[in-house]
């Protein structure tokens, strides 16, 4: 997706969506689920909800101005915003490019799976934190502190240490590691970019993402929403992976 389409989407969205609520009689609460990319790199220690945000992409800075609209309505409507990290679990084919060996084919855009999705990661993941900021979150204020808004982050993990939970959830051998210098990964991105044009559809690999890849850290502490909302996941890390993986393999996406 271009900047122009991130845009449209993720801030002229947030705004028409607000704007339809503050015009409600019984005006609802509007629960914003935003990205860490709004945030930024974390640099040497985790963000914190109040820490100034600095995005590198087109997509983190697309989310930081949806986040912005929603902000201009906080004095009319009861606001609160998730930004949830690496989202993975049954019917996601975000982090199905991460788990697709070579030879698997790609699903159909509309599939069926042969079993219900596991529960785990809808129970403990950010979709459980979603509800429960929903619920009994605080709401936002416009000053830009922070309040209103919370992390959904369980585990810090590596790029390195995810592919091999990655490996281990799907029974294979540890992956190979190779350190690619930037200039090729920013190619890499761009060709990327090129695919998308040509099959009319987001790939996986792009600039944008590219340009996240190369931030440095990303790491955010999870400490507001579990002191908070008392959240925390249902299962372990590993577990979570394995019921994924398993769901792929029953719906035929591997």
């Amino acid at each position: 997706m271009s900047a122009a389409e991130f845009m449209r989407v993720n801030a002229e969205g947030v705004e028409a969506v607000a704007a339809a609520c503050a015009t409600q009689a019984q005006r609802p609460v509007l629960l914003l689920v935003s990205s860490l990319a709004a945030a930024g790199p974390s640099g040497q220690t985790p963000n914190v909800e109040s820490d100034p945000p600095s995005p590198v992409s087109d997509y983190g800075r697309s989310k930081l101005a949806g986040e912005q609209a929603a902000a201009r309505y906080a004095g009319v409507l009861p606001i609160t915003i998730v930004r949830p990290c690496a989202v993975f679990g049954a019917g996601d084919r975000g982090m199905y490019e991460v788990f697709r060996p070579r030879r698997a084919i790609r699903p159909p855009r509309r599939v069926r799976a042969r079993r219900p999705a596991p529960l785990a990661d809808r129970r403990g993941g950010p979709r459980r934190s979603i509800v429960l900021a929903a619920e009994k979150g605080e709401r936002l204020v416009p000053d830009g502190s922070g309040q209103g808004i919370y992390f959904a982050s369980a585990q810090d993990l590596s790029q390195v240490e995810l592919g091999r939970a990655i490996a281990q959830a799907l029974g294979k051998r540890a992956p190979r590691i190779f350190r690619v210098p930037g200039g090729l990964m920013r190619v890499a991105g761009f060709c990327g970019d090129v695919a998308s044009r040509i099959r009319r559809h987001p790939g996986w690999v792009s600039g944008d993402k590219m340009s996240e890849v190369l931030a440095g850290s990303w790491t955010c502490s999870p400490a507001k929403v579990q002191r908070q909302l008392g959240w925390s996941p249902a299962a372990p890390l590993a577990d979570r992976l394995r019921a994924t993986a398993q769901w792929y393999v029953d719906a035929g996406w591997l």
